[in-house]
């Protein structure tokens, strides 16, 4: 524990605090300041302008980040007929019908991401006490609702990541990991930033990006600037 404090401590003797920087100059600043001995998440948070009590306020997506996240996904599919034998050859690690929803019932979690198909919905509700409170329930506004599961399986296996605003108006995305090249990070940095411009709501008055910045799992936050951000999309 000493060594990684020691470690932050230094970490954040490199971060300008009073200096907001360009996204390139962050992720490189990420890269060069690397404090721990594992690889890394990096992290992009965005306090937004936005009040997530009101319904019509609350953003929540999914996006596939185009050089992935760099983390195995373990799939689970719920559906039944062909569709097996598809979710299977499209990657997924478990596929089954109402097998599958009675080991999840009897407190089976060992999976990060759970499609169904419409026609198994009905049959969820024994679970969604489980899957809820861990954000795994199926959702159409997610794609993990689909009839098309193959293609559902591929996007997750992919990169695929959720993102929904906490309290404060806050949203956390994964962008990747420390060993990415910067090219690769830049991608998804760009991509996630897009696609939460393209999400403000049409209620949200004044500033909606009020703040951005970039982390790594053990590391100090850096500031990016709102401005640049929004010219580089």
């Amino acid at each position: 524990m000493e060594k990684t404090s020691k470690r932050y401590a230094e970490a954040t003797k490199k971060v300008d605090k009073t200096k907001v920087y360009t996204s390139d100059e962050a992720i490189k600043l990420a890269k060069e300041i690397k404090s721990a001995k594992f690889d890394e998440t990096v992290d992009l948070a965005f306090r937004l302008g936005v009040d997530p009590r009101h319904a019509d306020q609350m953003i929540r997506g999914a996006i596939a980040l185009p050089a992935g996240t760099g983390k195995t996904v373990r799939v689970v599919v719920i559906t039944s007929g062909t569709k097996i034998t598809e979710s299977e050859a499209a990657g997924a690690d478990f596929v089954g019908g109402e097998d599958i929803i009675n080991k999840i019932a009897g407190g089976w979690l060992d999976f990060d991401r759970v499609i169904a198909s419409p026609d198994m919905m009905s049959k969820l509700g024994k679970i969604a006490r489980l899957l809820g409170p861990r954000g795994l329930m199926p959702n159409p506004k997610l794609g993990t609702v689909t009839v098309d599961v193959a293609a559902a399986v591929k996007e997750q296996k992919a990169g695929k990541v959720e993102y929904r605003t906490e309290k404060n108006g806050i949203i956390h995305v994964p962008i990747g990991k420390i060993s990415f090249t910067p090219e690769q990070l830049k991608q998804n940095y760009t991509t996630v930033l897009s696609a939460i411009v393209r999400a403000k709501p049409t209620s949200a008055k004044g500033t909606y990006i009020k703040s951005l910045t970039l982390s790594t799992t053990m590391g100090p936050g850096i500031k990016i600037d709102t401005v640049e951000a929004f010219n580089s999309i």
